[in-house]
């Protein structure tokens, strides 16, 4: 079994905060990760599933229910389909305050779950879990694997590519058909699954929502609540421009990435590695990938933008660490790589602290002018220590 690196973080946020809340896209292992802490709460426990019926109907009166057992942490999975409950919640926490009294999973942001009127502001420390990173599992699966696949476990353990492409197809379409009803969205499922797949073929471009809404015949305004819906459920990223007081002009539009590459192959229709290798969407779906591995590595206490001119200077990634260094990261999918004079345009402008060029594979090796190439496994063990000093 492959353990979770945040498991220790909600084990210790559990002795402060009375609520964890456990946050992150279907089935990647939050509730196996609830019921893993549960054996280490040193205190009665009740675990409720809302996807069960009978659980369900035990929260038919939910303050009634709920008073019977205070003495215990209440483990409510998939708390999005009952976004009720949250009030109430709020109300029995300020009744008493201990640490531990519920743990929540939920395949939703709190931002999106519908008819909630509270929040557990002050009260919740959330944890978002992720498809597996490339860290948790380089030593049980090669780098390219895990980019093809994806780092949904189901996806990325499956015995073969064929069958990594039909759980990917079955996950989508469960979460058009159910979880968005679930979770009380009015959706139109043919203009969610195109505009997926436009979201697809548009990986890694800046977000035109005029553009969107034009091709797929629906309103400006239904693709900004779909984009927030999908960005909500925790599969699109919009990684946003970096704003500083240039006497250049910026791009002002984020770019859109899909959060994870397996994901994003199965909606283009590409079925294996070597065809992903000829295919118009490599670099575009190396760029996502490795964007995605940084942020997942270093976590919100960083700041991630993107940099781009109207004359042409640009950078795919800026980290901007919590002491206020830059670095910019531009992405090859190369073995002999030349920065863009793009690049250059950039360093020039921002003045940055780091320069990297990240490589599918190596070890890390300063070329000229300050910029430091690597492969993004090297990158990520080792040269992501740099940014903390």
């Amino acid at each position: 079994m492959i353990a979770r690196s945040i498991t220790h973080q909600i084990e210790e946020a559990l002795t402060f905060f009375p609520v964890v809340g456990i946050i992150g896209p279907r089935q990647v292992g939050k509730t196996t990760l609830a019921k893993l802490i549960q054996q280490q709460i040193a205190k009665p426990t009740l675990f409720l599933d809302l996807e069960r019926d009978t659980d369900l109907q035990k929260l038919s009166e939910p303050e009634l229910y709920l008073q019977q057992h205070l003495d215990k942490c209440v483990i409510i999975d998939e708390v999005q389909n009952l976004p009720k409950l949250l009030p109430l919640l709020r109300w029995l926490v300020d009744q008493d305050r201990k640490p531990a009294r519920f743990i929540l999973t939920g395949s939703a942001s709190p931002d999106i779950i519908r008819g909630s009127t509270e929040t557990l502001a002050g009260r919740i420390a959330y944890f978002e879990l992720t498809p597996f990173s490339l860290s948790e599992i380089i030593n049980v699966k090669s780098q390219p694997e895990h980019w093809f696949r994806g780092g949904f476990p189901d996806a990325l353990f499956a015995p073969n590519d064929r069958m990594t492409e039909l759980w990917l197809g079955n996950f989508i379409e469960t979460f058009l058909q159910r979880d968005l009803r679930r979770m009380g969205f009015d959706i139109t499922i043919p203009a969610m699954d195109r505009l997926l797949k436009m979201l697809a073929s548009l990986h890694g471009t800046l977000l035109n929502v005029e553009g969107i809404s034009k091709s797929l015949g629906i309103s400006t305004n239904t693709v900004k609540k779909y984009l927030d819906i999908l960005e909500g459920s925790f599969l699109l990223r919009r990684l946003q421009p970096f704003h500083a007081n240039l006497s250049k002009r910026l791009v002002r539009s984020p770019k859109i990435y899909l959060r994870d590459s397996g994901l994003l192959h199965r909606l283009l229709g590409v079925s294996t590695l070597d065809q992903l290798q000829g295919s118009a969407w490599l670099g575009a779906s190396w760029e996502g990938y490795v964007i995605e591995e940084i942020i997942r590595a270093l976590g919100k206490s960083y700041e991630f933008t993107f940099f781009r001119t109207q004359t042409g200077a640009e950078v795919d990634l800026v980290i901007k660490t919590p002491q206020g260094k830059l670095a910019l990261i531009e992405i090859k999918y190369s073995v002999n790589p030349v920065p863009s004079r793009g690049f250059y345009s950039a360093v020039e402008d921002l003045k940055p602290d780091f320069q990297y060029i990240i490589l599918p594979e190596g070890e890390a090796w300063d070329r000229s002018q300050g910029v430091r190439v690597s492969g993004l496994s090297t990158f990520l063990k080792e040269e992501l220590k740099n940014f903390a000093l």
